[in-house]
């Protein structure tokens, strides 16, 4: 990269530079889970930083690879780094204030973390619902979506934001909102980081108390009663429960590993508690139960940087209630075969399905459930798995609908199609085009401004 532009960039960025050599280059070079050469890592500090980063990448986005923004650089598809481009850092914007103490409104920098939201916001006794991992982004899981431990409840991540400051392609703050920048708004919520770089979130937090949150394990031979009792009983149970049933994990015996259901009761009573989790544990043999009342920050758990080398592959999708009873079917069948990929039955309904379809530029709001499978391992075992993979999903194609974003390893057209239907698509086109015509910012699941 050319000395000269990092020199003039010098003058109006107070950030960091980290270019290859740096000591701390080979650390800030990769994201979470994907390793990169960029020419050099930005890492503002202030929102000018961040408009002299754009304005540097964007005088530069003919000649280099893409730019990659990162938040929490969890992305699998590895969108938070690249090879022989600009990384835009937010690391250092990470401040989470109460903005707003009687209506519990909350300013979030677009680098925080969610387990930084969580400690801070423990103090006043209040939550935003969120995703189940403390490393990652705010940015990155609220714009696509955020499905955590209190979503039948609160909704998605992004249904609890009420606005956003976010720096275009051209260098301008905006802020989004129901009042202003309506449409944009609208594509945030939904559209990834497509859009511009989102310096700052303000969300409506909730009071919150301690939560009934643990693990209720069965013998693997009982996965196909377990799943189907599990779904039956989400259906009708208070929206308080939040559940995930995992199993097939090749980690832990493959076809022989316990069927595992992680459940959250959001309340802290211990009679409605066992009321909505008892018909779970009457589902089969339990071999443990370590379901117990725990701080809300304490369900969150720490992410982990895989060792170099291995790769995750995942895939999604969604099913409603008609074709619940297929799609557990054939999961359990599948995990019950040596070389299964991990299999995930994530519930969902409740205060997600209250919001119409169109309101938010997430399209998935009347599934029931979300399944997510996947492949771990070095490059040629996920490659290895792949047929077998296609072929689940082919088996699933009848059944399923969609694809979320932040459980997707690859960014093809085929994926993009499957996480915005065609008229979400094109509504999102439009804003795009108003917002980053050039197509700055094309390292995501991109909606191109056509």
């Amino acid at each position: 990269m050319g000395t000269s532009a990092l020199n003039n960039l010098r003058r109006d960025f107070g950030g960091a530079i980290i270019e290859p050599g740096a000591d701390a280059y080979e650390s800030v070079s990769r994201s979470v889970l994907a390793v990169g050469s960029p020419a050099c890592v930005l890492r503002p500090e202030s929102v000018a930083d961040v408009r002299a980063a754009v304005a540097f990448a964007a005088a530069r986005s003919t000649a280099t690879p893409p730019l990659s923004v990162r938040g929490g650089g969890h992305a699998f598809a590895g969108f938070g780094t690249n090879d022989g481009g600009i990384v835009i850092d937010l690391s250092a914007l990470s401040a989470v204030d109460l903005i707003d103490k009687e209506n519990h409104l909350v300013r979030i920098g677009g680098g925080a973390t969610w387990g930084q939201v969580a400690t801070a916001l423990a103090t006043h006794g209040l939550a935003i619902s969120s995703g189940d991992t403390r490393s990652v982004g705010v940015g990155g899981l609220t714009l696509s979506g955020g499905i955590g431990w209190k979503v039948r409840k609160h909704g998605l991540a992004l249904d609890q934001l009420v606005a956003a400051e976010l720096v275009t392609a051209a260098g301008a703050v905006v802020r989004a909102s129901a009042e202003e920048n309506q449409e944009l708004f609208w594509a945030l919520r939904g559209g990834g980081g497509n859009f511009g770089v989102v310096t700052a979130f303000e969300f409506a937090a909730h009071p919150t108390t301690d939560v009934f949150h643990g693990r209720i394990t069965f013998p693997a031979r009982q996965a196909a009663t377990v799943l189907q009792g599990w779904a039956d009983h989400l259906r009708t149970a208070p929206e308080e429960l939040t559940s995930i049933v995992n199993f097939a994990n090749p980690f832990a015996g493959g076809p022989d590993a316990p069927v595992e259901v992680l459940v959250t009761f959001d309340g802290d009573d211990p009679r409605l508690a066992a009321e909505a989790i008892g018909p779970i544990r009457g589902l089969g043999a339990v071999i443990d139960d370590d379901v117990s009342l725990r701080p809300y920050g304490d369900v969150l758990v720490e992410g982990v940087i895989p060792p170099p080398g291995i790769r995750f592959a995942p895939r999604s999708g969604f099913a409603g209630e008609e074709s619940a009873a297929a799609v557990l079917g054939i999961l359990a069948e599948a995990g019950a075969a040596q070389g299964a990929p991990l299999i995930s039955v994530r519930s969902l309904g409740g205060a997600v399905s209250r919001v119409p379809e169109e309101a938010t530029a997430y399209a998935h709001r009347r599934a029931e459930l979300m399944i997510v499978t996947t492949t771990a391992g070095p490059g040629p075992v996920v490659e290895a798995a792949r047929p077998a993979m296609d072929a689940l999903w082919g088996r699933l194609a009848p059944h399923v609908t969609g694809a979320y974003a932040n459980f997707l390893g690859s960014a093809t057209e085929a994926d993009v199609a499957a996480v915005y239907p065609a008229r979400t698509y094109e509504r999102l086109a439009a804003v795009k085009r108003e917002f980053d015509p050039g197509n700055l910012f094309a390292r995501n699941h991109n909606v191109r401004p056509r």
